[in-house]
């Protein structure tokens, strides 16, 4: 396996990792969101896209981690803890200060592993 910088997966490729990853189709024109992001960070056995992690930002100091999966036939290997540890890294060496990251409770356990500390957060649903 191996976690590669900025890989920019082909919309096909993408859409079915998303798809066996999340249960549904990706958010429309996410090559639009990636585009814009700090980075993203693929992981990959031979070419098959198996994790993924998007770091947004606001252009500053603060970057995001969003989107953290990892194919259902590749979980619990430590897949998604590389991913959040190479994003981590890149963010820092591309000039972010902080990183943030919203998480369900059933992965508190999981982020607290990766180096994250527990802040308070609010946040409003859309749509």
């Amino acid at each position: 396996m191996r976690i590669v910088v900025d890989p920019y997966p082909e919309a096909a490729v993408l859409d079915a990792f998303w798809r066996r990853a999340w249960g549904g189709a990706p958010p429309h024109n996410y090559a639009a969101v990636l585009q814009r992001s700090l980075t993203h960070l693929g992981a990959f056995v031979g070419a098959r896209l198996v994790g993924f992690v998007n770091v947004a930002w606001d252009g500053g100091v603060h970057a995001f981690i969003l989107d953290t999966a990892v194919d259902p036939d590749y979980r619990r290997q430590g897949i998604a803890t590389r991913l959040v540890a190479a994003a981590t890294e890149a963010a820092r060496t591309r000039g972010a200060d902080w990183l943030h990251v919203d998480f369900e409770p059933h992965l508190t356990g999981f982020y607290r592993e990766c180096g994250f500390r527990h802040t308070e957060a609010g946040l409003i649903r859309l749509r």
